[in-house]
């Protein structure tokens, strides 16, 4: 069997392999440089699956910045009915790329 974590970062939670390439809020972290997700909420290794009370002692996530980027627009629009009023603005969530290197379990 495979072996994967749930880790949360960011406010969410990830399910992550080692090899996969994930999608997380932005991080404070240049690009190529090495992070350590401490969260981990469950670990899944050879069978046997540790959960968290609230996180899992001991196991980490060892992961690469790949990348920072934008997402893509998302266009919020207000109005008022009868009052004329009307604003549109546009709105793109920063992200990080991020290559799972290593599961410490």
């Amino acid at each position: 069997m495979a072996t994967y974590a749930i880790v949360e970062t960011g406010g969410k939670q990830v399910r992550v392999s080692e090899g996969d390439t994930v999608y997380v809020e932005k991080l404070a972290a240049a690009e190529g440089e090495q992070v350590r997700l401490e969260r981990v909420l469950l670990v899944s290794q050879d069978g046997q699956v540790r959960v968290g009370a609230p996180t899992v002692e001991g196991a980490a996530v060892v992961a690469r910045v790949d990348r920072h980027g934008r997402g893509r627009k998302v266009l919020v629009f207000k109005y008022k009915p009868k009052k004329r009023y009307r604003r549109r603005y546009g709105h793109r969530q920063p992200f990080t790329r991020l290559v799972v290197e290593k599961i410490e379990a």
